[in-house]
């Protein structure tokens, strides 16, 4: 099979082969996907650079979001799988930007007829975080308002809409015009270019957006700065959603100011759902996920979609550069025969 290869640390465009590799082997607990559709995430620059906090031996392969078939399964999991129509999570050394790609059995979502996979990969990641992290982390209600940071992101943009769709107020940030009028497209009320404001800047907008009383929910995939200006955005009992570091800093919280402030700090990691006691609320966000997309509440941002022979380390880097609005899917053609 043909699969992007990396055999050492590096930038993308110096380390990312695409090569033929075997067909991985699905172990207990897994299945074997032949993937139709694969997205792109900030962790797949990492992953190739060295900095991410899995470090796979090597060869392998990146990639997480994969839609397509399942082809074979591992023990113990049932063989009425085959030939579904599914997504999910897959990793190296068996990712997802490859013909076949290995998930695990309990990570899997089906794929109605009604959904590409070119849709059903870019929704997974960002849909079910956002659920996760407004819903039962953030407790988001209607009526209050949402602080969504990267909004033109494939994160943000989901959780726009999310919040949208939660019947709260929605207060965006994004880099540049076009991200930003994205952001208003997409239902924000208030949207805010990060490059034209410094910390302080975003922090007084926000006031004035809110009348100085602050937002309730703050959605922050940056972290860094951005996560000390967000504690400073909250109102009282506010919850400040610490959804990933795209910014590559790790911020420290002074605890103090939470307790001075009364505001919740609350870490949202999706992963670390993955117990049996955890299957069925996360198949009930993927079926809400579905019913919004149905409802038209709900539709992924895609910025491009192009074959797994095209440029895909190209399209990694301009990802990692904020070149990108939403997400950039790899389309996967069956092999000839």
């Amino acid at each position: 099979m043909k699969a992007w290869v990396v055999r050492a640390h590096g930038a993308p465009a110096d380390v990312m082969e695409l090569a033929d590799a075997p067909v991985p082997a699905p172990g207990p607990g897994t299945v074997a996907i032949r993937v139709q559709a694969a997205a792109l995430n900030l962790p797949d620059d990492r992953l190739c650079r060295g900095t991410y906090q899995l470090r796979p031996d090597f060869p392998f392969t990146p990639g997480f979001e994969a839609a397509g078939v399942v082809e074979a399964v591992g023990e113990d999991v049932s063989r009425d799988l085959i030939g579904s129509r599914v997504v999910g999570v897959a990793g190296p050394p068996a990712g997802a930007l490859a013909e076949v790609a290995l998930v695990r059995s309990s990570g899997l979502y089906p794929v109605p007829a009604d959904l590409s996979a070119i849709d059903a990969a870019a929704l997974l990641i960002p849909y079910t975080t956002g659920y996760l992290a407004l819903h039962r982390r953030g407790r988001l209600r209607a009526g209050e308002t949402l602080l969504v940071h990267a909004g033109a992101g494939g994160v943000g943009s989901a959780a726009i809409q999310l919040g949208v769709a939660a019947g709260a107020r929605v207060i965006a940030t994004a880099g540049g015009a076009a991200k930003v009028e994205l952001c208003r497209q997409l239902g924000a009320e208030v949207a805010i270019d990060y490059r034209a404001v410094d910390s302080q800047g975003l922090i007084e907008a926000v006031r004035a957006a809110t009348g100085g009383r602050g937002v309730d929910v703050v959605y922050d995939s940056v972290g860094g700065d951005v996560f000390h200006a967000s504690r400073r955005c909250l109102a009282r009992e506010g919850r400040l959603l610490v959804v990933g570091f795209a910014s590559g800093e790790l911020a420290q919280a002074p605890t103090n100011h939470a307790l001075y402030r009364n505001y919740d700090i609350v870490g949202v990691y999706f992963g670390a759902y993955g117990c049996p006691e955890d299957a069925g609320w996360r198949q009930d966000i993927w079926r809400q996920t579905l019913e919004g997309i149905r409802a038209g509440a709900l539709r992924p941002v895609i910025d491009r979609v192009i074959p797994l022979s095209a440029d895909v380390p190209g399209a990694i880097t301009d990802l990692a550069a904020r070149r990108t609005v939403g997400r950039v899917v790899i389309s996967v053609p069956r092999p000839a025969v």
